[in-house]
């Protein structure tokens, strides 16, 4: 094992004025997304309870555990936690697949004027490969040859922003892929890095990116 999970204390109702704005226009956006039925369009969205998420991206910089102020959240949505994230501090990156989250996303943020930057892609870079359907229990990590006939992975990147820096990654991931998040957690993260998972009913979990004579070594 190339991670282990953190402690969490939170305080939910503890929250600025600005990041409650945020979550009454966003949930406001949000109830019109559903009514407008594009959450048939798009079954897997389903947004995370905000106040848990921020008490837990407080909590991690309140007791010195982040090492850096780059934030990545996997599958963005509406880019709420994304947006959080920048409002907290962090230099703040979101990534959805899906166009028109990604656009929606990147319209909350501009109207509320919070800088972060929404990355149309997946967050499963070229190469990799989610096995067993929705329940992922691998990834397969793309090599190539070298030069001199030598078989070498290739470091995974995304499109403006190199995994290796983020400091803390956030995910809310389908019923399931919990394992599949840590899989992917192991191969992106660098030593000291973070990943909050949601995992639904107001709880949250969070790992810490170590290092251990198991470990393939960094890219």
């Amino acid at each position: 094992m190339s991670y282990q999970q953190l402690s969490l204390k939170l305080k939910p109702d503890e929250m600025p004025e600005d990041v409650k704005a945020l979550f009454v226009e966003a949930d406001r956006r949000c109830d019109e997304f559903f009514a407008e039925g594009l959450g048939r369009r798009y079954p897997r969205y389903i947004p995370s309870d905000p106040s848990i998420v921020h008490a837990a991206m407080v909590y991690l910089r309140a007791e010195g555990l982040t090492r850096g102020d780059v934030f990545c959240e996997w599958g963005c949505g509406y880019g709420v936690a994304t947006c959080m994230a920048s409002l907290i501090g962090y230099e703040a990156y979101g990534i959805e697949i899906e166009s028109e989250l990604a656009e929606k996303a990147d319209k909350l943020a501009e109207d509320l004027k919070i800088p972060v930057q929404i990355l149309n892609t997946s967050y499963l870079p070229d190469g990799y490969e989610e096995c067993a359907g929705v329940g992922g229990e691998d990834l397969l990590i793309p090599e190539t040859t070298t030069d001199r006939g030598e078989m070498v992975k290739i470091p995974p990147m995304y499109d403006g922003l190199d995994p290796d820096e983020v400091d803390v990654f956030f995910v809310y991931p389908w019923p399931g892929q919990e394992d599949l998040m840590l899989s992917l957690f192991k191969t992106m993260a660098s030593e000291g890095a973070l990943l909050l998972i949601y995992n639904g009913d107001r709880e949250i979990s969070a790992y810490l990116r170590t290092v251990d004579e198991d470990d393939d070594g960094d890219w």
